[in-house]
């Protein structure tokens, strides 16, 4: 009996957790686009919670570069081109995982490509809108207390929000005001994290010790739900959104947008590229270029006031 695609996949997910390091997040999201092509082929793309007998009956060879084309424009009207190369990239893996270990004989995935889209810019607050959100955060509370230290230390260290729920008590340097970040791919790096952030995250936990008795300086996670257990990322997440509208902004601000923050600041303040780059934990210098369209800006607002000959 030939096996099921469902196997390699579950094989393959394996692989990328033990020998690439993903996270969580990128297991499933990984897992996801390779069910959902799954049920497209087996008919039903809404099959993934529903019979995981008729996924699980879906051979491998029954997925070709056509079955993958047709999938592609099942997703046309109904995902962004962004999305798409996504889950594009997932399968594109996947087969070049199978192609490699001699599990098929041809790569069905080798000649697709993504659709081109253009790279947007990322959204970003001015100083004084984040100046504005930080300020106007009531620190009522260990709640209250928690939800500004969590905006105060993504703006001031530029953390995704995944390696802001991963941080332990034992990452964070008072003292020397360091913050150990575990990265993607499991990479660490050094950051550094300002005294009102340090201000903020010791006037949370020593709040958290008074109402718990959970040691201010000890080990476990920094930042705890209600149930004194590690925040999750969707909760971190709703907690800066619900801050950015209490604010009165615009859009409403997500940790991603604080990471963009304080990479667009420190370029605009004239920090080195490299520096920035280093920073956020960017492999590739050209990912970080994206935040240097403030400067730009800047510069052709200069060039319209003072060249004659505009």
């Amino acid at each position: 009996m030939k096996r099921s695609i469902i196997d390699h996949i579950n094989r393959f997910i394996e692989i990328l957790a033990a020998e690439k390091g993903y996270s969580a997040h990128t297991l499933r999201a990984y897992r996801h686009n390779l069910v959902e092509l799954t049920a497209f082929v087996a008919g039903d793309p809404e099959l993934t919670a529903k019979d995981p007998q008729r996924l699980a009956a879906v051979a491998l060879d029954r997925v070709g570069t056509l079955e993958i084309r047709r999938y592609l424009g099942y997703l046309h009207n109904r995902n962004s081109k962004t999305t798409i190369a996504r889950k594009l990239a997932a399968i594109r893996s996947f087969f070049r995982y199978l192609h490699k270990h001699r599990r098929i004989d041809q790569d069905p995935a080798e000649a697709l490509h993504a659709p081109k889209h253009g790279k947007p810019i990322p959204v970003y607050l001015t100083v004084d809108d984040m100046f504005r959100l930080l300020d106007q955060i009531k620190p009522i509370g260990v709640i209250g207390l928690r939800n500004r230290a969590i905006v105060e230390v993504l703006y001031s260290t530029g953390v995704r929000v995944s390696e802001l729920a991963g941080l332990d008590m034992g990452d964070v340097d008072s003292r020397s005001g360091i913050v150990r970040v575990k990265g993607k791919g499991g990479k660490e790096r050094l950051v550094p994290i300002g005294e009102k952030a340090r201000e903020s995250l010791s006037a949370y936990r020593q709040a958290l010790s008074r109402a718990h008795g959970i040691d201010a300086t000890g080990s476990g996670p920094v930042f705890l739900n209600k149930y004194l257990g590690r925040l999750s990322t969707r909760s971190i997440a709703r907690v800066v959104e619900k801050m950015s509208r209490a604010c009165g902004l615009a859009v409403p601000v997500s940790p991603h947008a604080m990471r963009h923050s304080f990479a667009t600041h420190l370029l605009d303040g004239g920090a080195d590229l490299r520096a920035v780059q280093e920073l956020l934990g960017h492999s590739s210098l050209s990912t970080t270029q994206r935040y240097t369209h403030v400067s730009i800006d800047r510069l052709m607002e200069t060039y319209d006031k003072a060249h004659p000959r505009r």
